[in-house]
């Protein structure tokens, strides 16, 4: 099995994941081409695809600037100023040889919605499984955005992401994704960064907003110099694309390669990406894997008024799960085991929590392995409307599917339907 390991050391970007991927070995040549061939005006162009070809002839080290995109006005005439021109080179960083992939625009403002960038998506000849991973992404997007200014996915307006440059950086991320043939990516924990980054709604804190939605759920950490280091290109990337996150998983090392940013640092502002050949052991490949820690204590004189409000700090902080297990203490008084289950990086700041708010002197801690299934949100369309149902896999075979809970419960007071027969009338859409 092909697995991409995403050394995120120095955060991730864009380009500095286009970069790695065609550092690995990856032909630019017939990365280009298939590029040149994305509409990225259908609005102008009327859905088809006037597109050229050149003989490239570009090798791993050799410089490439690639024009593909040609203006048209409203009238139908064509310009000769290039929109979009990509170049493929070799740099360094820190005496590290890598590859620097720069997609240039020259758009004024842009200010796209999620259906110009999926009409975009829709007319290109991508492959299917490039187009649906593209869509997901600009679909997860408009939700952060949605989510960070109080609207809705379809009235959200993309800033920085919605320029040609940041649609082709994820649109081509994936192009690579399939050119290598990774069957699974691992990342690590992600190096934000700190300070501020001027964007489209002024200086802010890092990591933006947006950045900060698709963030949810991963490990991250803030080192180095003040800078931006997870990008919102970057995050969505490894918020679509990481099976797992941990250390180089243990195979055969295929190749290696480096994507360079622009910035300068005192850690070289670049990506690793390793393609390892990793076992595949049948029936145990169809978990998806990775390691955490449980905290836990016993308590034996505290108000139980006080678990819910500290659960709630918990999960609120990064904690996969929480639980309180009732027991016996010595000389037979109640008591309760407290319990959370977090990733490494999580561990001192949730142990912090649970001995500033309960009445616990110590903790115990031990590593776990888990082992998960598949899991997806995906939309569907039901007679109620568009409901998310959380999709559940094992090696491929459906297990269960769900519809989120918020879904059923806005659509049961929506239509005077009871929680549970409103339910059942989701799932009965979702098989149908």
């Amino acid at each position: 099995m092909k697995t991409l390991y995403l050394d995120c050391f120095a955060g991730i970007a864009g380009d500095m994941f286009l970069g790695a991927l065609l550092d690995l070995g990856l032909d630019a040549k017939e990365f280009l081409h298939t590029m040149e061939h994305v509409v990225l005006f259908p609005e102008r162009e009327g859905g088809t695809g006037d597109t050229h070809s050149h003989d490239h002839g570009h090798t791993r080290h050799h410089d490439h600037e690639h024009p593909h995109v040609r203006e048209t006005d409203p009238h139908g005439h064509v310009h000769g100023d290039d929109i979009l021109k990509i170049s493929v080179r070799q740099g360094s960083k820190a005496g590290m040889a890598g590859i620097k992939v720069s997609v240039a625009n020259l758009e004024d403002h842009p200010h796209r919605g999620l259906g110009d960038v999926l009409a975009i998506i829709g007319a290109s000849p991508l492959t299917p499984k490039v187009k649906e991973r593209a869509s997901k992404a600009f679909r997860l997007l408009a939700e952060a955005e949605a989510k960070v200014h109080g609207t809705s996915p379809e009235e959200v307006h993309f800033h920085e992401v919605g320029a040609i440059d940041s649609i082709a950086d994820i649109i081509g991320a994936f192009v690579l994704v399939e050119m290598a043939g990774v069957e699974r990516v691992v990342c690590s924990p992600l190096n934000v960064g700190s300070g501020t980054v001027k964007c489209a709604h002024g200086v802010l804190p890092v990591p933006a907003p947006a950045t900060l939605e698709l963030l949810e759920g991963l490990p991250v950490y803030a080192e180095g110099s003040p800078m931006e280091r997870v990008t919102p290109t970057g995050a969505l990337l490894v918020k679509c694309l990481a099976d797992e996150f941990g250390p180089l998983p243990a195979g055969r090392v295929l190749a290696s390669g480096r994507g360079l940013g622009d910035r300068e640092s005192d850690i070289p502002n670049l990506l690793r990406a390793v393609l390892v050949e990793t076992p595949d052991n049948g029936e145990e490949d169809r978990f998806r894997r990775d390691r955490g820690v449980v905290l836990e204590t016993n308590i034996d004189d505290m108000n139980p008024q006080y678990y819910g409000p500290v659960m709630q700090m918990l999960f609120a902080e990064g904690a996969l799960d929480v639980w309180a297990t009732p027991m016996i203490m010595k000389k037979g008084r109640p008591a309760v085991t407290l319990s959370c289950l977090c990733l490494p990086e999580k561990e001192e700041e949730l142990a912090a929590i649970l001995l500033r708010e309960t009445t616990t002197l110590g903790l115990r801690k031990y590593p776990v392995d888990r082992l998960k299934t598949d899991h997806e949100i995906v939309e569907r369309e039901t007679s109620w409307g568009m409901v998310r149902f959380k999709v559940a896999r094992l090696g491929g075979e459906v297990l269960r599917a769900n519809p989120e809970f918020e879904d059923v419960r806005r659509l049961s007071r929506e239509f005077g339907i009871p929680l549970p027969e409103m339910r059942e009338r989701l799932l009965g859409d979702f098989l149908l």
